[in-house]
């Protein structure tokens, strides 16, 4: 994905690669169904999306299949700006990380 997308992976608490002029990207990758049948989604923590936000920075929203025990299949992708989220409804659970947590679907984004 970084390839394709041209940027360069860079590990952070709140972003995980940097385009070339240095604009932060979130990668947010989920399954486009989960093994119980539940459609995927994916799940954005308030301190760094607002972190995200303050830097201009980008989302790279990722829906994959899994194929065996290490293989997968991206089936699509897309970049969003933090600022073009849809509505974010902030919750509890995110408290292993300190902050609230947001869960956005796939069909809101792609």
């Amino acid at each position: 994905m970084a390839e394709k997308r041209r940027f360069d992976l860079e590990r952070a608490s709140w972003h995980d690669a940097r385009f070339g002029n240095g604009t932060p990207v979130e990668i947010k990758s989920t399954m486009h169904e989960h093994s119980d049948g539940q459609p995927g989604n994916w799940k954005v923590y308030r301190e760094y999306h607002e972190k995200l936000r303050r830097h201009d920075g980008w989302y790279c929203f990722v829906v994959y299949r899994p194929h065996g025990r290490s293989g997968l299949t991206i089936l699509s992708d897309k970049m969003v700006r933090s600022s073009d989220l849809p509505l974010l409804r902030w919750h509890g659970g995110g408290d292993h990380r300190g902050t609230e947590q947001a869960k956005i679907s796939i069909d809101s984004v792609i």
